[in-house]
């Protein structure tokens, strides 16, 4: 793969997950109160990240479609720099889109699906007649307390892609640096053995 066709694609894969990472650093007031602080009212931070989920939840079409396009892309460049990959692309781009990919189904099991319960207000209070499915729901707390930690992984996660691929450049980097000196090393041998002759 040619230098700037890998640099591309590393742009592809850095631009969306620190995209993710923005939405996901916009959320956290949300999730830390919820997560990680004791106040002296623990329910009203979970009203606040209630209605946080919900109005998410509704905004328009577009944002989800944008969302999506943004991952979208993010694959685009994990497929374009694993086509025709070296063996440095298949280790570090192969763990990166492994994360990726974690990520994604934290997002489609837990976040989507936590806003569609918190939505609905469908939580482990629900009756037998009223959904036969009632037994496997969680209170309202715990709901809240999972779309939180499922942020936070997902952050994570997003974190470890970004390890990788700084990882992977400075691997580039440091053999490059390295085949430019044994080059100057063989040109100084041959330099030497020219004037002893």
């Amino acid at each position: 793969m040619a230098a700037g066709t890998g640099t591309f694609a590393t742009f592809l894969i850095i631009g969306p997950v620190c995209f993710f990472l923005g939405v996901l650093f916009s959320s956290f007031p949300y999730d830390y109160n919820v997560l990680w602080s004791t106040p002296e009212d623990p329910y009203l931070y979970f009203q606040i990240l209630e209605d946080h989920i919900k109005f998410l939840h509704a905004s328009p079409p577009i944002i989800s479609r944008i969302l999506h396009i943004v991952i979208g892309t993010g694959i685009l460049g994990f497929l374009t720099k694993l086509y025709k990959a070296s063996e440095s692309n298949m280790l570090f781009d192969g763990a990166s889109l492994v994360l990726y990919m974690a990520g994604i189904t934290v997002y489609l099991t837990n976040i989507v699906k936590g806003m569609r319960v918190v939505t609905a207000g469908v939580y482990g209070n629900v009756s037998e007649e009223v959904d036969k499915d009632a037994g496997d729901y969680i209170n309202r707390e715990d709901t809240l307390r999972v779309y939180a930690a499922s942020n936070t992984i997902l952050a994570l996660v997003l974190v470890g892609v970004l390890v990788l691929q700084a990882g992977q450049w400075y691997a580039l980097n440091k053999e490059e640096a390295e085949l430019k000196q044994m080059a100057k090393e063989a040109e100084d041998k041959k330099k030497q053995g020219k004037k002893k002759q």
